[in-house]
Formats: structure tokens, sequence, C-alpha cells
């Protein structure tokens, strides 16, 4: 039996994890659960689904409104903080699957406990950077990402000093093909609909600009100790290949599957072992192909400025990261165009290099929180100049 912890359990990735582990209940035992506030609804429905020991929202407000949904239950409700409690609770694995930056404190709670940690929430590795790879103790780290479970996979075929890249593949988002003038009037439904993954809204936008391409970038380099310029990113339309590792002597291990978040999810909850009939397999008696084709950097520049702020490291994968997260609001308000995001990423990426920049040997957990509300603010005042 084991005993898990999911943070973000009202998401897309949260939602998932528990239809795994509703129909394998005598393999996991749901411990803690925390959520936004936005889905108490639905979160109650967990807390009777699934009787967790304890459950967390962001406020006390929620915390008494969440109570007043579920009268007379023995599960202890909470409210500020609860993520990195809930985090800290006895467990055989904490699924950390909160949505950008804030996840960062869970992870390093979760570091600090000594569990297992299943990483959905790529932005905090990203912006805690060496701070998160130095807590990490051997096999501590599991990436649930489906591109980074598939170089785990891969990366079984053989040893540390025969890999000579990672392959990252991206499915293109929906504007794969259409160049830098064809963006520029792209509305915020279009940006939505995800032509192969079902996603929430940060990372479907962030899958359109390839900003989140970008944060996977980064990830990859740290969760498996490769140079930013030994990580290649192919565009891969159909999503069937999730990532691929190229070995010295020419070989070539791919990970393939449909698209289906419920095997990396499992495998993440479950490392290094595998669980039957996770997700459904390819029916190999019809025809398929498959095409891979180069990223178009012009119309598609999020990517190399990922390298650029990763090479940099201490605080700029925090700024890029931050930066993105106000765009994405604003996109979606209707307040900044598509191509305003990327472009306002990368002005204040560069402000930030050129200035208030920490490198990766003075990094705290301070100093990524600081430059994580410089570059929110920055690009708040970015945005209002642009704005209409």
């Amino acid at each position: 039996m084991r005993h898990v912890v999911i943070l973000g359990s009202t998401g897309s990735i949260g939602t998932q994890a528990l239809e795994v582990i509703d129909s394998r209940r005598d393999q996991f035992d749901v411990v803690g659960l925390t959520a936004g506030g936005s889905q108490l609804d639905l979160l109650a429905a967990q807390v009777r689904e699934f009787a967790p020991r304890l459950v967390a929202v962001p406020t006390e407000a929620d915390a008494a409104a969440l109570r007043a949904l579920l009268p007379g239950t023995t599960t202890e409700i909470v409210g500020e903080g609860g993520n990195e409690r809930a985090a800290r609770m006895p467990a055989d694995v904490v699924l950390n699957a909160i949505t950008g930056a804030a996840g960062l404190l869970a992870t390093l709670a979760t570091m600090e406990q000594g569990t297992t940690l299943a990483l959905a929430n790529k932005e905090s590795l990203v912006i805690g950077g060496r701070l998160v790879t130095d807590a990490a103790a051997p096999g501590q780290l599991v990436a649930v990402d489906s591109e980074h479970s598939a170089f785990a996979q891969a990366l079984r075929a053989g040893r540390a000093k025969e890999v000579r890249r990672l392959i990252l593949t991206a499915s293109g988002g929906p504007f794969r093909g259409r160049t830098r003038a064809e963006l520029a009037d792209v509305t915020p439904e279009q940006a939505l609909a995800h032509p192969t993954w079902t996603m929430g809204r940060v990372i479907t936008i962030n899958s359109a600009t390839l900003i989140n391409k970008g944060l996977e970038l980064i990830e990859a380099a740290l969760l498996y100790g490769v140079d930013l310029d030994d990580v290649t990113v192919v565009v891969h339309p159909s999503s069937d290949v999730h990532s691929m590792v190229e070995y010295v002597d020419g070989a070539t291990i791919a990970q393939a599957s449909p698209p289906d978040m419920k095997l990396p999810i499992a495998l993440g909850l479950t490392w290094p072992d595998r669980v039957p009939d996770a997700a459904s397999g390819y029916d190999w008696s019809v025809p398929r192909t498959w095409s891979f084709e180069p990223l178009d950097d012009e119309a598609f520049p999020a990517v190399e400025l990922a390298r650029t702020a990763g090479k940099a490291a201490g605080t700029a994968p925090a700024v890029y990261n931050a930066a993105n997260e106000v765009c994405v609001d604003a996109f979606c308000a209707g307040d900044i165009g598509f191509l305003d995001i990327t472009d306002t990423v990368e002005a204040v990426v560069m402000e930030h290099l050129s200035g208030e920049h920490v490198a990766d040997a003075d990094l705290t957990v301070e100093a990524v929180l600081a430059a994580d509300a410089w570059a929110r603010a920055r690009a708040t005042e970015i945005v209002a100049r642009v704005a209409p």
C-alpha cells in the first residue's frame, strides 16, 4: 500500500491521479489533498470519496466554506500554509500538481521531509534550480511531465556517460506552421484549442507560445544533469513520441504511447515500477505514421529565450516564469496580444540579466521569491503600456 498526498487535486493532473488511484484502492491510500479555492464542491466530493486525513485550501475563509460542505467529516481542514503542511505528512509519495511558482515551497518541504516527490509542477524545479536539486536525495525526484517521464524511461537503456543528447518533443501547439506575422491576431480561444492534449488554462496557453517547452528544456537539464545545449527540441505534431534519448553510438531510444497523462502519472506514483493497464496502448493492426520537424525559432522564440535564462541560472529562470504568468493572465483578459506574451517576457528577462540578477552560487529561496515579485511587477508595468 502506497500512501499518497496530492497537491492540486482539483486540477487536470490531480483529478487524473485520483482516477488512477480510484481503480486501484488496494494499492493506494490518499492521506492528504490540497487545492485552490475555486472548486470547493469538487474538492468536497474528493474528500467524501477518498477520506484523507488532511485537506488544505488557500485561506481560512476557504477552509470555513469547505467545512460547511462537509458536516461531520473527520478529515482535518486547514487554510493558509496547508500545501507545505501536507507535503510534510508521513507518506510514500507527494504528487505536486500545483500550477506555477506557487508550488516551490511545497516542493522544498517534500525534499526536506525525505518523501518521494512526483513532480508535475515543473515551475518549482525551474525557478528553484539547484536549491531543489541539491536538496533532493538520489531517486527522490520523479518526473510526471510526459516528456520527462519519457526521458527517465529511455535513460534505462544506457549509462549516463553514454548519453549524447536528450531530444525533447513538442506538438507545436495550435499554431504550428504559422509565421510570426500570422500570429499577431490570434485570440485566447484559439490559443486554448490544443490539438492533442486537454490541460489547464495556463499550460495550454504556454503550449501555444512554446513557453511551456522552454520551461521543460530547463527542467530536463536540471533533472538529468545534462548541458542545456545537449537538449534538442523537435516538433512532433501527434504527441505519440513523448521524448527520446540519443546515445553516443548513434542509437536513439524513444518512448511512445497514445497521448494520455495517466501513464506518466501512474509511473510517478510507483516509480520505478509500472502500473498494469494504467493507460491504453496502440492498436498495431491499423496503419500509423509519425512525423518530426525542426522548431521555427523565429515564430516561436520562447525556447531559445529559456535556454538563455537557463544558462544564466540563478534567478533568471524565476523571472522567465513569473513574467510569463502575468502575461498569460493579461492575454486571456484581452489586455495584450499573443506576440506580446513572449516579447514582454524577453524584455523582463533581459532587463533582469543586466541588473539585479543573482548568480547560481548565491541563490536562496528569498532571492528567488524577490526575483519572482520583481518580474511580476515589471511585467505588469509593461503590460499596462501595451494594453489598448
